[in-house]
């Protein structure tokens, strides 16, 4: 399983790097996007329930995952 750690400090929404994971995962690969935004975070979880992706929540603080089977 692929992990995309977005809690460093960016110029920009961490979704970009996260959708960005997302496009390259190929069918059958595990990615988890790791972030501590947590309206990106719900973003993301949406545009998952979008796709039609089941995915796994995880909280540690303030630290939020997801890990999926793409």
């Amino acid at each position: 399983m692929r992990t995309v750690d977005t809690c460093v400090t960016l110029p920009y929404s961490p979704l970009i790097p996260a959708i960005r994971a997302f496009m390259e995962t190929r069918p059958g690969e595990g990615l988890e996007i790791v972030m501590n935004n947590p309206e990106a975070f719900n973003d993301l979880k949406e545009f998952l329930v979008e796709q039609g992706i089941g995915f796994r929540e995880i909280y540690e603080g303030e630290r939020m995952s997801v890990q999926f089977t793409k």
